[in-house]
C-alpha cells in the first residue's frame, strides 16, 4: 500500500513538471480589421507625386503563439477592394480603376505560400520573412515580403512596404487629360494590416 502511494505521489509530481515545462502552442484565426487597417499606394507623374488609399480591406490569417510569443504563421491573406482605392480626385480614380481592369478584377489579393523566416526584434515585435503570391488586374506574380509583426492580446499589427512595377503586372501606367499626364511604372505600398 506504501509503495501505491509513493507511485501516485511521484506521478503526479512527474505531470506537474511535464505541464511546467511543456511550450503552450495556439494556432488562432483572426481576420483583417477594416476600421484601424491602412494601405496607401504611392507613386509618380510627370507633373506630381499622388497617393491612393484603401478604404475596404479583408482577410484572414492564422498565427502560432508559443507562451505568448509569435512563433510562426499557418495562414495568411487579405485583399484590398479596388474601386475602395481613393485619391480625392475623381478623374485619377475612374483612370486608375480602367487600368487595373475593376470589372473584370474586382479585387488586389495577397497570399503567403511560404514563411522563410521569423525573428523577435523587440519585446513583442517580430520580423517574418515570406514568399507569397500577389494578384493584381488578375495577373498573379510570387514576391517576397518582409512584414513586422507587433503582437499584443488577441491583435497582430503586420506592416510593410513592396515596391512594384505596374508594367510587371501587364498594367499600363495610368494617363490623364489627353496623354498629358503620365504615371510613373514604379509604385509603393505601404500598409499596417491589423487582424483580431
Amino acid at each position: 500500500m506504501k509503495n501505491l502511494k509513493n507511485f501516485f505521489k511521484i506521478a503526479i509530481m512527474a505531470i506537474l513538471v511535464a505541464i511546467t515545462f511543456t511550450q503552450i502552442t495556439i494556432a488562432q484565426e483572426v481576420r483583417v480589421n477594416n476600421a484601424t487597417s491602412n494601405l496607401t499606394i504611392f507613386g509618380t507623374s510627370n507633373i506630381h507625386d499622388w497617393d491612393m488609399k484603401a478604404e475596404k480591406l479583408s482577410g484572414v490569417a492564422t498565427f502560432k503563439m508559443e507562451d505568448g510569443k509569435l512563433s510562426g504563421v499557418e495562414k495568411l491573406n487579405f485583399s484590398v477592394e479596388v474601386e475602395s482605392l481613393k485619391s480625392g480626385k475623381s478623374g485619377m480614380d475612374k483612370n486608375t480603376y480602367n487600368a487595373l481592369d475593376s470589372k473584370s478584377h474586382k479585387t488586389i489579393t495577397y497570399t503567403l505560400t511560404k514563411v522563410n523566416k521569423v525573428t523577435e526584434t523587440a519585446n513583442n515585435t517580430f520580423s517574418i520573412e515570406t514568399t507569397g503570391n500577389l494578384k493584381i488586374a488578375g495577373e498573379t506574380k510570387l514576391i517576397p515580403i518582409k512584414f513586422i509583426a507587433k503582437t499584443n492580446d488577441n491583435k497582430v499589427a503586420l506592416s510593410g512596404k513592396v515596391d512594384l512595377n505596374m508594367t510587371h503586372y501587364k498594367i499600363e501606367p495610368p494617363k490623364a487629360l489627353m496623354g498629358t499626364i503620365k504615371t510613373g511604372e514604379d509604385v509603393t505600398i505601404d500598409f499596417e494590416v491589423i487582424y483580431n
